[in-house]
C-alpha cells in the first residue's frame, strides 16, 4: 500500500509564504477557496480530495483573529474530509504573550488557543520562536518548535564582523543571547528595561561593554519598536561600531518602520512569518520556507528533526 500523500494548504494570511514552502517541499500547493457572506461571515473549504491525506495547513495567526479563526475552521473542515493527518503549519504563533495570568481576571489565551487547535481536529503544530518556549507544554499533541537561529547564524557568520557581541534587549531574551553567543563564541550584554506600561519603555540601562564592537541584537518580536529601537541607541551611545538587529516574527505595529528606519541600526533582520506591511532599505527579510519544507519532509518521513538544532560555526 503507498504511502499517503502530503498537502499543503495556506490560509488567506500566509498565502505567500506557503506557495515558497510548498515548492520548496516540491508540491504544488493545495487548492483552496473561501467563500465571504454579505455579512463578511466567511467559509474555507478544500477544492481537492484529501481523504487519507497527510494535511499541512499553513497560516500564521497574528491580528485580525480571524486569522486563527480561518486555521480552525480549515482543521474542521479536513477532519470532515478525512484527511488522515492534520498539521497545523504556525509561523507566528499570536497570543503567546498570554503564556499566563500577570494579574488578576485575565485570561491565559496562549492556552486557550492551544486547546481550540487540538478540539479542530489538529494532531501536531510546528512553529517557530514561541513567545514563551513553555506553551509547548499546553499541547497534547506533538509539537516541533524551530529556532530562527537556523537561518540567523550563517548569515551572521557570513557578515565577517571583527568584533561580534551578541545584546539582548531585556532581561527576558537573556537565554537566548547568551545562546547565540555560545554558539559564535563571543560575548554577550544585557539592556535591561523599566516599563510605564505595555509598550512603552520608562528606561534602560546596559549591562557589558559594548565599546569598539559590532553588536548584534536578538529577539524574538518587533512590535512597536520602541524597545529594540531604544536599545540600539543606547547600544552606540556606550561606544559600539556598528548595531544591528535580528528579529523573527516582525510584528512592526503602529509607528514601528518609522523608527527602525529612523535609528541608527546598520540592518534589521527579520524573517517571514509575518508579511511587512511595507519594504524599507533598513529591512531585510530572510525566508522560512526551506527550513519548514525539511521539518515537513523529516515528519512525513518519520526521521529525527534534532539535528536541526546542531549548529557548526566557523
Amino acid at each position: 500500500m503507498s504511502e499517503p500523500m502530503v498537502s499543503i494548504f495556506a490560509g488567506r494570511a500566509t498565502e505567500y509564504l506557503a506557495h515558497k514552502i510548498a515548492a520548496s517541499y516540491g508540491t504544488p500547493l493545495g487548492k483552496s477557496t473561501v467563500t465571504v457572506f454579505s455579512d463578511n461571515e466567511f467559509q474555507p473549504s478544500f477544492e481537492e480530495n484529501i481523504r487519507g491525506r497527510d494535511v499541512f495547513l499553513v497560516q500564521s495567526t497574528f491580528a485580525p483573529t480571524e486569522n486563527l479563526f480561518e486555521l480552525l475552521m480549515m482543521a474542521d473542515a479536513a477532519r470532515r474530509a478525512s484527511a488522515r493527518k492534520i498539521t497545523a503549519v504556525i509561523p507566528y504563533f499570536g497570543f503567546a504573550r498570554q503564556d499566563r495570568k500577570d494579574k488578576s481576571r485575565v485570561s491565559i489565551a496562549a492556552k486557550l488557543i492551544a486547546n481550540l487547535l487540538s478540539t479542530s481536529g489538529i494532531t501536531r503544530i510546528i512553529t517557530i520562536d514561541l513567545h514563551a518556549d513553555q506553551i509547548q507544554g499546553f499541547f497534547d499533541v506533538p509539537v516541533d518548535h524551530l529556532f530562527a537561529s537556523n537561518i540567523f547564524l550563517p548569515y551572521i557568520e557570513n557578515l565577517n564582523l571583527p568584533h561580534v557581541t551578541m545584546a539582548s534587549p531585556d532581561t527576558g531574551g537573556t537565554r537566548r543571547a547568551a545562546s547565540y553567543a555560545k554558539m559564535l563564541n563571543t560575548g554577550f550584554v544585557i539592556c535591561h528595561k523599566q516599563r510605564a506600561k505595555a509598550n512603552v519603555v520608562e528606561s534602560m540601562s546596559l549591562i557589558g561593554d559594548v565599546k569598539g564592537r559590532d553588536v548584534i541584537l536578538i529577539d524574538d518580536i518587533i512590535d512597536t519598536g520602541g524597545s529594540i529601537t531604544k536599545a540600539g541607541e543606547l547600544i552606540m551611545d556606550n561606544g559600539a561600531s556598528s548595531v544591528r538587529a535580528f528579529c523573527t516574527h516582525p510584528i512592526f505595529s503602529g509607528e514601528a518602520i518609522d523608527r527602525i528606519e529612523n535609528s541608527p541600526f546598520t540592518e534589521v533582520v527579520v524573517t517571514d512569518t509575518i508579511p511587512l506591511k511595507r519594504e524599507v532599505s533598513k529591512i531585510k527579510v530572510l525566508s522560512t520556507a526551506d527550513l519548514f519544507a525539511e521539518v515537513i519532509r523529516r515528519v512525513e518521513n518519520s526521521e529525527s528533526i534534532s539535528s536541526l538544532f546542531q549548529f557548526s560555526t566557523k
